[in-house]
């Protein structure tokens, strides 16, 4: 059997094969509520085979979503219709995961449609915070410059969320601490000015990443994966780079994260990145091959043969897909055909299947 079709179990949670919806902002939520939308949109992920569904990344608080348009996880109320889409997803075959969330300083911004530009307050923006009152770009408002008090009301928003997810009954949680967001802009000294236990050395500028596993770990089930998302490379000079980002991944193995879902950059504005296809999965290899644990590759992966290989070369475990997905929800099924591998169709769609 292809590779791409091998069931995986991480902890005790199986999935049906190595395809991983990666987290989408869908910048359709009100007062971070999902929807319709997200349920039709996610639900048919899958039905078209997926094994691994990510919803967007889901805000740990008001002010940690990118835009008012987030879906959120910051109170109780939000539950009930994830529940629903969650149920879903495992009904027809598919993990429900989903992504905890902080924007930091890349926060308050309109939707891509309409500009993404930074939302002032009478616009329905808010102000930002950050490791230090650093802004993303010439132009932005400085972030507030997050108190150690402040930063214990984060890492205690992140613990709730993730209670909050198992009791929605997503089976994988995720930690995004990539593409400048909150989590990231601690990592890099592009971002992080501090001169307290959060700032200056590595060990100091990951310490927010710590806390927050620590403390998500405390409620999150020992029996369910827990991964971390990262940017591998700042993709600039005296920044992060694939070197930390192995560092980091042999810590964060040690304190029980399973998987490394290995992205790049959006922290350092206009950095030049060498965009092409596959471009990233040179970063889930050098984690996976020098630290031991497991990668997601992502970026620009768009065929059933390019997953393949990436699979069958020992790169990566899991393939990240995310623009493909939203061309072409069914691409799971697609890609067993092209790869010559027998998979179940949902019964509704069997007179289609030849």
């Amino acid at each position: 059997m292809a590779k791409l079709f091998e069931p995986l179990k991480i902890r005790d949670v199986e999935f049906r094969n190595r395809i991983v919806v990666s987290p989408m902002c869908e910048y359709s939520s009100i007062d971070g509520f999902a929807s319709d939308w997200h349920l039709v949109h996610l639900g048919s992920r899958a039905v078209g085979g997926a094994g691994l569904i990510f919803t967007e990344a889901i805000a740990v608080s008001p002010e940690g979503r990118i835009s008012p348009s987030d879906l959120g996880i910051w109170k109780d109320e939000h539950i009930d219709f994830l529940k629903r889409i969650v149920t879903f997803l495992h009904d027809h075959g598919a993990v429900a995961g989903t992504q905890l969330a902080h924007a930091g300083r890349k926060a308050s911004v309109d939707a891509p449609w309409r500009g993404g530009k930074e939302l002032s307050i009478e616009e329905g923006g808010w102000g930002t915070v950050a490791p230090s009152s650093v802004p993303f770009k010439h132009g932005d408002r400085h972030p507030h410059e997050l108190t150690r008090e402040e930063i214990k009301k984060v890492v205690s928003d992140f613990k709730d969320a993730a209670t909050r997810a198992f009791k929605c009954g997503f089976k994988v949680l995720e930690i995004h601490a990539a593409h400048g967001y909150l989590i990231n802009e601690f990592f890099s000294p592009h971002s992080n000015l501090r001169t307290d236990e959060y700032g200056g050395s590595f060990e100091n500028r990951i310490r927010v990443l710590s806390e927050i596993i620590e403390a998500v770990q405390s409620v999150w089930p020992k029996e369910n994966p827990l991964f971390v998302r990262i940017s591998a490379t700042e993709w600039n000079e005296n920044a992060w780079n694939i070197d930390d980002s192995v560092k980091l991944a042999k810590i964060l193995m040690e304190k029980g994260v399973d998987l490394i879902d290995c992205s790049s950059g959006g922290n350092v504005y206009k950095a030049k990145i060498e965009l092409g296809p596959m471009y990233q999965v040179p970063f889930a290899e050098k984690i996976k091959k020098e630290s031991g644990i497991m990668t997601g590759a992502v970026g620009l992966i768009t065929t059933a043969q390019e997953c393949e290989d990436i699979l069958q070369s020992g790169k990566a475990d899991m393939i990240f897909l995310a623009r493909q997905m939203l061309r072409d929800p069914y691409f799971p099924l697609h890609a067993a055909k092209e790869l010559g591998v027998d998979v179940k169709w949902p019964d509704q769609y069997l007179r289609a299947k030849q």
